[in-house]
């Protein structure tokens, strides 16, 4: 198992950026075989964090290192820096393509990662579940599955109280008033793809029963079981905690085709 801490200038940013990563190279199959050194691609999963963390907290909250090497996927964390893994065209700071497109393009470049469809993975906790199912959503092409726990979905409260939240003093949503509707709003982005008759990923959404963000996620839930949309959904006791996503990213690895 090799785990590396990697930065590289990104154009998306415009400034270095890093990222860790988890390749399983050297996975060891039975008492004194490895793998081998038959050239192989991994299916990768793109792991997002939560508000105030940053790329390091998976591989510290939780036991993803040892999951990884047991399932013989390929890890790659990045940070999402509070900014919801969306593009501002105030700030010049584009993190949604910085995801969906070069972080996918340079991990191909830089690891022997599959390039399929079905291989690519996002997932994510609190802000990166809502990163993880808008950009999952919004990069339907390059992501085949899609999972999210105790996801931060927030348009409806920004809708609702048209409040300027501390993570929207920059801008990060834009106006409250026009997200309904936007390519920033899940629900729009899965009617659209149903309307296009695009193949939409298969999703997976978990949020504990004590989580404040229980509501929204089961809401979003109801509405794709009410357009047939194929997805796992859970809501158990947990709070919005590492307990619940060190035992929920299992869950994740188990559900994904590995």
């Amino acid at each position: 198992m090799a785990i590396l801490q990697t930065s590289f200038f990104s154009r998306s940013l415009m400034r270095t950026v890093g990222f860790n990563a988890i390749i399983p190279i050297d996975k060891m199959m039975y008492p004194n075989k490895s793998i081998g050194t038959k050239k192989r691609t991994f299916k990768t999963l793109y792991l997002l964090t939560g508000l105030t963390m940053n790329h390091n907290d998976w591989l510290y909250g939780t036991r993803i290192l040892n999951w990884a090497e047991e399932k013989g996927i390929a890890v790659i964390m990045p940070a999402g820096e509070n900014k919801f893994y969306l593009d501002n065209e105030m700030t010049g700071d584009n993190h949604a393509e910085f995801l969906g497109t070069e972080l996918v393009e340079a991990t191909r470049q830089l690891f022997p990662l599959s390039d399929k469809r079905e291989d690519t993975f996002i997932a994510g906790l609190s802000m990166g579940g809502y990163g993880a199912i808008r950009n999952g959503l919004k990069y339907y092409e390059t992501f085949g599955y899609i999972a999210a726990m105790s996801s931060y979905l927030v348009i409806d409260s920004l809708v609702k109280t048209k409040k300027t939240y501390a993570y929207n003093e920059d801008k990060t949503f834009g106006d409250p008033a026009a997200l309904i509707g936007s390519d920033k709003d899940p629900v729009a982005l899965i009617n659209n793809l149903l309307d296009s008759g695009a193949d939409i990923p298969k999703m997976f959404i978990s949020c504990g029963t004590e989580d404040w963000l229980v509501h929204a996620n089961r809401k979003l839930s109801d509405f794709m079981k009410e357009n047939c949309i194929e997805h796992v959904y859970i809501e158990e006791p947990g709070k919005h905690d590492w307990d619940f996503w060190d035992k929920h990213i299992y869950k994740v690895l188990e559900w994904l085709p590995n």
